[in-house]
């Protein structure tokens, strides 16, 4: 028979704010963390996102000075999004050796070199007059197969631009495979993949189409994100995607999918990745610019349930913030 109270008392190890932390189950780190960053092409100031408090729309230098002050606090790594000048229905601005996302990386790569993690998004939305992820057919659905040409083309643009990690989104079958491919062809081996293996259609998006100007302009991406009552398909994805060739895999969104987070780990023996996205910072400001929650304790707590859930990586808008606190 085991011990009952009054021999065993679990709050000992609570008393007091030491102890606590001596004996706490999941720690975050700055080097846990990675920070999502917008760079918009044309623009001569930082432009702030209406939707998204404290987050920017970067011009190539102000991006620098956000990026070295990320670095600066620890944070582990940034993945960079960019809005092009111009859009067309091929996304053309993607894969541009001048588009603005590898003149960033040449930006960055010269000044931070190994100080921290550079990654970049892979898709097209940000770069398509139609706000879709892929090329479309005359029928105006998403030609997957055509898709993935543009997509390894993308990558070894990004690639010799001095991206460490690549971050194909669009939830194309086989583009895993495909990048893998043309990075490999390129002699680009080192190259790194971190998978959105688990993408879901999720109304958390919102902010992040108004900072990447992405939102689609007919439709919606059901057919290729996945539907939130779905998990199985999640493991599924997951493990097509490791055999293809990702080095990482990630889920996404985070808050509202801690149970796939945690399947995902349970599953799979590579770093885990969740990205707690635009809507979830935006909800946490909102309710915190009203007085209604603790905002410090709230983007803790939340951080903190995502590497509970068992995220190696999480993806944050908060990642400088948190990581000049932890320090």
């Amino acid at each position: 028979m085991s011990a009952q109270f009054p021999v065993v008392r679990p709050r000992r190890l609570r008393r007091a704010p030491a102890l606590r932390r001596m004996v706490a189950e999941t720690r975050l780190a700055p080097a846990d963390l990675v920070l999502p960053m917008f760079v918009k092409e044309g623009v001569g100031e930082p432009q702030p996102v209406p939707s998204m408090p404290g987050v920017f729309q970067h011009t190539r230098d102000s991006l620098r000075k956000a990026a070295h002050e990320a670095a600066e606090a620890g944070v582990g790594g940034i993945i960079l999004f960019g809005i092009p000048a111009v859009k067309d229905g091929a996304g053309s601005g993607a894969d541009d050796p001048d588009g603005i996302v590898q003149l960033a990386l040449r930006d960055l790569a010269s000044d931070l070199g190994d100080e921290t993690v550079l990654m970049t998004d892979l898709c097209l939305d940000e770069y398509t007059d139609h706000g879709h992820c892929g090329v479309l057919t005359p029928a105006g659905e998403i030609d997957n197969d055509a898709t993935l040409e543009r997509y390894a083309s993308i990558a070894l643009a990004q690639a010799e631009a001095g991206a460490a990690v690549v971050g194909p989104s669009g939830m194309m079958d086989g583009q895993v495979g495909a990048i893998r491919t043309a990075l490999d062809g390129a002699g680009h081996t080192d190259v790194a993949i971190l998978a959105y293996s688990v993408k879901y259609a999720s109304a958390y998006y919102g902010p992040f189409r108004e900072a990447a100007e992405c939102a689609p302009q007919f439709g919606d991406r059901s057919t290729h994100q996945q539907d939130p009552a779905n998990a199985e398909e999640s493991l599924r994805e997951v493990l097509l995607d490791i055999d293809e060739g990702a080095d990482m895999v990630m889920v996404k969104p985070a808050g509202a999918y801690l149970d796939i987070v945690r399947r995902v780990r349970d599953e799979v023996r590579v770093p885990v990745a969740a990205y707690q996205v635009s809507g979830e910072y935006a909800m946490v400001e909102a309710a915190a610019e009203r007085g209604w929650i603790d905002r410090e304790r709230t983007i803790m707590e939340s951080l903190t349930s995502i590497r509970r859930a068992g995220a190696d990586i999480v993806l944050t808008y908060w990642a400088t913030e948190v990581s000049r606190r932890l320090s």
